[in-house]
């Protein structure tokens, strides 16, 4: 996002002002000043959210919220834009990075005057350093089941229509290359910025999937938003980091190859994978906590017994 000294904002020039540009999206070829940038954003926002029929006005939405500056932004624009939004924080236990999350989140849901529904994973079941000594699965995969799990199950519990969570353009183009080159079928069957309500799922929906991290970053600085800088200390390693670095530079050089990227897939190959509906596995109801599942016993639940039995 290199931008030249002097250069105007593109929407003030063409009101005949002179108001400088600070954000520069070669992408979009647009050249903006910090009022415009916040306004385009939150345009984005509005546009993605009709473009997928995501929710209206009468929906109440959770946002799934992790301190991190995309769900934060995500929160901020749908409150600013007039939508029904509050957050659900799940406390994962993890150390600082938890303890510095959840200080943020509540201090900005104070800011905005909205709620936010707190889970602790350590009542819950046990926090996420525990459960990945305890059970023999990294931390990411057990982390995404939980998560996921609490997110549906508080949704329901709480009265929520929508849940909306952070993913941007960046984590989107990331997890598709990743499922591209592994021929991830089913995977890829699933991957759309909605996941309609079905069997005891809530439904589910990514506003912020047209927008970069960067755009996201830039977005939280410019309203002030506090959101916790540092990634969480089981990440490092994950090939979803991987995947980023290599769209990033190949962004730079292209730009405007990761918005081509998804949306060619959005249009193109996914209306191909899902052109005849397939047989679904049949969903069930745990036998244990009644959340819909695959199996007799939810993993959530699974994962519950084998962490009692490590205590035992």
């Amino acid at each position: 996002m290199r931008l030249k000294k002097g250069t105007r904002c593109t929407i003030c020039k063409s009101k005949k002002l002179n108001n400088k540009a600070v954000v520069f999206l070669p992408h979009h070829r647009l050249a903006l000043c910090k009022e415009h940038f916040i306004s385009w954003f939150e345009n984005r926002v509005e546009k993605t959210i009709k473009e997928f029929k995501m929710f209206s006005k009468n929906d109440t939405v959770l946002v799934a919220v992790s301190g991190g500056k995309d769900s934060l932004s995500l929160w901020n624009a749908l409150v600013k834009l007039g939508y029904n939004a509050d957050g659900l924080y799940i406390d994962l236990g993890i150390g600082e990075y938890s303890k510095d999350s959840k200080i943020l989140s509540l201090d900005f849901s104070k800011k905005i005057g909205r709620k936010l529904h707190i889970v602790d994973l350590k009542i819950e079941i046990e926090t996420i350093p525990v459960i990945k000594e305890s059970v023999n699965k990294p931390a990411c995969s057990a982390c995404g089941s939980v998560k996921r799990y609490y997110m549906n199950k508080m949704a329901k519990e709480l009265g929520y229509s929508v849940i909306a969570t952070g993913h941007n353009l960046d984590d989107e183009v990331a997890v598709l290359f990743g499922n591209t080159l592994g021929w991830d079928i089913d995977y890829l069957k699933r991957q759309y910025p909605v996941l309609e309500e079905e069997e005891g799922f809530i439904k589910k929906v990514k506003p912020l999937c047209k927008i970069t991290e960067k755009e996201s970053a830039l977005y939280a600085v410019f309203n002030n938003i506090e959101y916790i800088e540092y990634e969480c200390p089981f990440s490092e390693g994950a090939s979803s980091i991987r995947y980023k670095e290599i769209w990033s530079k190949l962004e730079e050089q292209s730009p405007g190859s990761k918005l081509r990227f998804y949306t060619g897939f959005l249009k193109k190959m996914y209306p191909l994978l899902n052109k005849e509906n397939s047989k679904k596995d049949d969903l069930k109801k745990c036998i244990i906590c009644g959340e819909p599942s695959f199996h007799e016993i939810c993993s959530v639940c699974k994962l519950k017994q084998k962490i009692q039995k490590v205590k035992v």
